[in-house]
């Protein structure tokens, strides 16, 4: 299965949201009461991502069958590349916003997710504050 060069992209920027947490102790410290399993990222290849105690302690985005999971919140290649811009458009700045216009999916238990909200907020802007960095 080839991928387009702009969802490898996508998927590069997944990849670094563990070492930007890492960077980033005051959005650790906010999710400081969060333990769970849950599924982010593009529609059709989610990360696995384990979290505990508001850090990333799993993070796998190989597919695996029967894995469990809290909540999952995926969304299309076209909704992560304008998410991620330095000053995203109205409709497009927020992960609500993004399920509302059709682009993205959440389900499952979203007692996690609605409780912690600005901390999944912050933590899946992070490669938002990279690009605006670079773009600096």
């Amino acid at each position: 299965m080839t991928q387009a060069p702009e969802e490898a992209a996508l998927i590069k920027s997944f990849s670094a949201i563990p070492a930007l947490l890492e960077a980033a102790p005051a959005l650790v410290s906010r999710g400081r009461f969060l333990d769970c399993d849950c599924r982010l990222g593009l529609i059709d290849q989610p990360h696995f991502v384990s979290i505990r105690s508001g850090r990333i302690v799993e993070f796998t985005a190989q597919p695996a069958l029967m894995r469990s999971w809290r909540f999952s919140y995926r969304a299309t290649p076209l909704a992560w590349t304008e998410y991620w811009k330095p000053m995203p458009r109205p409709g497009w700045h927020d992960l609500l916003a993004l399920t509302k216009r059709g682009e993205a999916v959440l389900e499952g238990d979203l007692h996690p997710f609605m409780t912690h909200l600005q901390y999944f907020k912050d933590l899946l802007a992070l490669p938002r504050l990279r690009a605006s960095k670079a773009a600096a």
